[in-house]
């Protein structure tokens, strides 16, 4: 089972950036397709951004133009550069791996946007 660790949440100062990153195991992680999904305080949980096998990516319109997501099959990484941040960012942000009809999530790190 693969397993997914992500780290660099925090808090952040509005207009600040973060690099969120996913470290993943125990899986071919050059055949996965990567996203992050965030989930704020009393709402469901939604896609930020996702990149494919092949590196296409896609994201919301809520993030389009602030944030970035790349990886690196090598280092079996996943990262999200988030800038630009705005108050309504924060949320636990969290990484998930799929492949056909599997699907993995990690734990979540948590991302605050506050003065």
């Amino acid at each position: 089972q693969v397993q997914l660790v992500e780290s660099g949440g925090g808090l952040v100062q509005p207009g600040g950036s973060l690099t969120l990153s996913c470290a993943a195991a125990k899986l071919t992680f050059s055949i996965l397709t990567m996203r992050w999904f965030r989930q704020a305080p009393g709402k469901q949980r939604e896609l930020v951004a996702g990149i494919t096998n092949d590196g296409s990516t896609n994201y919301a319109d809520s993030v389009k133009g602030r944030f970035t997501i790349s990886r690196d099959n090598a280092e079996k990484t996943l990262w999200l550069q988030m800038d630009s941040l705005k108050p309504e960012d924060t949320a636990v942000y969290y990484c998930n791996a799929a492949y056909r009809s599997y699907s993995t999530w990690g734990q979540g790190t948590e991302v605050t946007v506050s003065s």
